[in-house]
């Protein structure tokens, strides 16, 4: 993750760049400016994944700089450094997407912290990027397999009954979750719940529990298999967790249950 200091006071720049530990923050390669051209040049030049800047430099503000980088749409975060608490500033600030606004002097266990923030949120947005491409690109595959095999492309509601027949052949395997159904179909977790809710009116998570309610009563109905041999195949390794759900979604036992609508009965 590249650094860039951006502050007019060239020794306050250059000790920060020496002084605070760097990669134990998230930082493998920090850079310094000492005015707003100078850094418009720098970020021109090289890969910048997040700006520290001064707020009051001579010429062109911190707040410039960071104007004109989400005018040029570089994906670039920012932090502000400041020594006036300046309220106009901090809503600037904020007009321009800056992840935090730091009053100066400050500890650089402080500023090392907020980086760090900012590093695993900027690490988070790509990830959620790169498994968005990842589902993306299995979309395109299937989709030209099925046009192959079948003369047609797979359309989202054809994914969605891939996942849902994935879930039932599944729904025994306690581990299954929306983490391990995103792996396998090769989705960001937060990315497939969003376009199966998109797709089905209901989260991913809910979808699962639903189905694993389903199955259990339908099993405790037969009346062939005790209620905690039902909770081990419904995916329930914790007879407990199987008990409270099971009451919670239909205001009685397994036991009860089976007791009403066991078939024979």
């Amino acid at each position: 993750m590249n650094l860039l200091i951006v502050n007019d006071e060239i020794r306050t720049a250059e000790i920060m760049k020496k002084e605070i530990p760097w990669p134990a923050y998230g930082i493998t390669q920090v850079t310094t400016a000492y005015d707003a051209p100078a850094g418009k040049r720098i970020i021109q030049q090289t890969t910048i994944d997040l700006i520290l800047c001064d707020i009051e430099m001579p010429g062109e503000s911190g707040l410039e700089l960071i104007r004109w980088v989400r005018e040029q749409n570089y994906e670039i975060e920012c932090i502000f450094l400041t020594c006036h608490a300046n309220f106009a500033y901090a809503q600037e600030a904020i007009g321009l997407d800056c992840q935090d606004y730091i009053l100066m002097p400050a500890e650089y266990e402080q500023i090392g912290q907020a980086v760090a923030k900012v590093v695993r949120r900027i690490e988070e947005k790509r990830n959620i990027h790169r498994y968005k491409e990842y589902g993306e690109a299995y979309i395109r595959e299937k989709s030209q397999t099925e046009t192959k095999q079948k003369g047609k492309k797979l359309s989202a509601e054809e994914l969605m009954t891939e996942v849902k027949a994935y879930v039932m052949e599944h729904i025994s395997d306690s581990t299954l979750t929306v983490g391990s159904i995103a792996e396998a179909f090769y989705f960001h977790p937060v990315y497939l719940n969003r376009v199966f809710k998109q797709q089905q009116s209901i989260p991913l998570s809910q979808y699962i529990l639903n189905k694993r309610m389903e199955l259990a009563a339908a099993l405790l109905t037969e009346g062939k298999m005790s209620s905690k041999d039902v909770a081990e195949q419904v995916g329930y390794g914790y007879y407990e967790n199987f008990h409270h759900m099971f009451k919670k979604v239909y205001g009685c036992t397994p036991a009860q249950y089976q007791e009403l609508h066991a078939e024979g009965k």
